[in-house]
C-alpha cells in the first residue's frame, strides 16, 4: 500500500482518539503542546507537499470535480465554525483574533493549531 493510502487511515485514526480523549471534561497540564506539536508536524508536512507538489497543488484538487469542490467548501465551513467559537475566548484571553486571522486563512488548519496552542497556554498561565 502506498504512503499515500495510509497517511488518511492513520490520520482518521488520530481524529478519532483525539475526538474521544477530548469528551473529558478535566483540563490536562500542558495540554497546549498537543496542538503546537501537531501544527510543527503538518506544517513539516505542507512544506514537504509545496517543494514536491508546487505552492498551488491544492487548488487543482479543488477545482478538479464536485467532490474537489465539496472538501473546498467543507474546510472553509469547518474553519468559519471554529473561528467562530474560537475568537470570544482568544479574546478574552488577552488574544488579538484579527492579527491571527492571515495566518488561518493562509495556513488553515497550522494556523489554528497554533492559535490554539496559544490560547490554551495562556490560559494554562492564568491558572498557575
Amino acid at each position: 500500500m502506498q504512503l499515500v493510502a495510509v497517511l488518511p487511515i492513520f490520520a482518521g485514526i488520530l481524529f478519532v482518539g483525539f475526538a474521544l480523549a477530548n469528551t473529558r471534561p478535566a483540563i490536562m497540564r500542558h495540554a497546549w503542546l498537543v496542538p503546537a506539536c501537531a501544527a510543527a508536524l503538518f506544517f513539516a508536512f505542507s512544506v514537504s507537499a509545496v517543494v514536491v507538489e508546487g505552492p498551488t497543488g491544492f487548488w487543482i484538487d479543488h477545482t478538479r470535480d464536485l467532490w474537489g469542490n465539496q472538501i473546498w467548501f467543507d474546510l472553509l465551513l469547518s474553519t468559519s465554525i471554529g473561528w467562530a467559537l474560537i475568537v470570544p475566548q482568544a479574546t478574552a484571553a488577552g488574544m488579538r483574533p484579527l492579527l491571527w486571522l492571515p495566518v488561518v486563512a493562509g495556513t488553515g488548519s497550522i494556523g489554528f493549531l497554533a492559535m490554539l496552542a496559544r490560547l490554551l497556554y495562556l490560559r494554562e498561565q492564568r491558572q498557575n
